[in-house]
């Protein structure tokens, strides 16, 4: 078991880059087995996400070379076996091996995903495009047997635009026979990503980044070389550490476009940006506005960043209030930043802070990744030493976080205990 320690108070100046984006890496690994030559992805995290992937990888016999920020996937070889729970429980998003299996062998078989406990998070969207596309889908106790004769082109609507569900419908579908159309698909960048990744590929898919997406199905993938977009909620994160605690701090490398929604109530609560083409640099001010914020599929503000954004909230004059549209559980982190001497009260799904409040060191739960990340900051600006447990979820998602902070002067550390 690990645990961070922060030394709160530190100025952070410098420049922090930010890694390839963990939620298009995530689904760009498994959409690699769908070529019948070999895919190479740059600009890959070194997250524990993507070793969980890897090994599920392995598994399948799939061939892998790893060098730095690369990875070369080698399917030809690949079995199309059982993937276990031991392996399927690590992440949420190894359910997208459901969609690139059945996609490639017509069958998948696999235990339930796992993943941050954020809320309910049924696939019963993923689970009726395949079946639009002619799929059989069997649930035996906690595994599912999803698989077809043949797949053929439909057309999909969502009910809800899901990320995982518009990805993984778009893998089953790249080789389907005929078109499928997905309606009120999912819009974020990840998907443009990968859609792109499969094109690289051969596949024809047009529409990605719309609410309607048409893919005509190919019979063959061949070898092509892509790169990962950077990580937008990595990004807003140091971002929002940076308004509380920054002097010139620069955000390297990232696309500002994708994150709009966040820059553009940064810069209403008073925070201090200057934008550029791929960069953004943030300095602290000594006083905010509150603000209200309400969280929605993109564009609209990210559920990813609304727990770090809480943190500068209670740094802000005023009551302000978080609106979670998306997933039921997501402010675990609340009840810590009390600990810490928030004042923030919750009902229904309406979260209420009053600040400026002081935060006071003390030891804290990352109950899961953005949860962590919001932890992170308040360590970053709390009085006296903050102590985090369960760092694992952070990691999960947060490259070289403990090198990258301190490389910018805050004083973290992480420890075996």
């Amino acid at each position: 078991m690990k645990i961070m320690e922060i030394d709160g108070g530190k100025e952070i100046s410098g420049t922090i880059r930010i890694s390839g984006a963990k939620n298009a890496t995530v689904a760009l690994i498994p959409a690699a087995i769908l070529t019948d030559e070999q895919a190479t992805i740059c600009n890959i995290p070194e997250i524990t996400d993507t070793e969980a992937l890897c090994d599920i990888l392995t598994t399948l016999n799939v061939k892998i070379h790893r060098a730095s920020e690369s990875i070369v996937i080698d399917p030809q070889e690949m079995k199309n076996i059982e993937i276990e729970e031991s392996y399927s429980k690590k992440l949420r998003a190894s359910y997208y091996f459901m969609g690139a299996l059945l996609g490639k062998y017509k069958k998948a078989i696999m235990y339930f995903p796992g993943g941050c406990s954020i809320g309910a998070r049924p696939i019963d969207q993923h689970l009726k495009g395949f079946e639009a596309l002619g799929a059989k889908v069997t649930v035996d106790r906690n595994k599912y047997i999803v698989e077809a004769e043949e797949l053929k082109g439909a057309n999909i609507y969502l009910d809800i635009a899901s990320v995982g569900a518009t990805i993984n419908i778009m893998l089953a579908a790249t080789k389907a026979k005929g078109t499928t159309i997905i309606d009120n698909a999912a819009k974020e960048p990840e998907i443009v990503n990968v859609a792109t990744f499969l094109n690289n590929m051969g596949a024809k898919i047009t529409g990605a980044g719309t609410s309607t997406i048409k893919i005509e199905g190919v019979e063959y993938l061949h070898q092509c070389f892509h790169e990962v977009i950077p990580d937008r909620i990595e990004a807003g994160t140091y971002i929002i550490a940076g308004s509380l605690c920054g002097k010139n701090l620069k955000i390297d490398n990232i696309i500002p476009e994708h994150i709009d929604s966040l820059l553009s109530k940064l810069e209403e609560i008073g925070v201090d940006l200057e934008v550029g083409a791929d960069y953004v640099i943030v300095s602290k001010k000594e006083k905010y506005k509150s603000s209200t914020i309400k969280t929605a599929v993109y564009p609209g503000f990210p559920t990813d960043l609304q727990q770090p954004l809480t943190v500068l909230l209670t740094q802000s004059t005023g009551k302000s209030k978080i609106i979670e549209t998306i997933w039921e559980n997501r402010f675990m982190h609340i009840p810590y930043l009390r600990e810490l001497g928030a004042d923030i009260s919750i009902k229904n799904q309406t979260a209420t802070i009053v600040g400026p409040t002081k935060l006071t060191g003390t030891t804290v739960v990352a109950t899961d990744l953005r949860a962590g990340a919001s932890m992170v900051i308040a360590g970053l600006i709390a009085t006296g030493k903050t102590k985090i447990t369960n760092v694992e979820h952070i990691l999960r998602g947060y490259e070289q976080i403990v090198e990258k902070l301190t490389s910018v002067g805050a004083k973290i550390t992480i420890k075996e205990i």
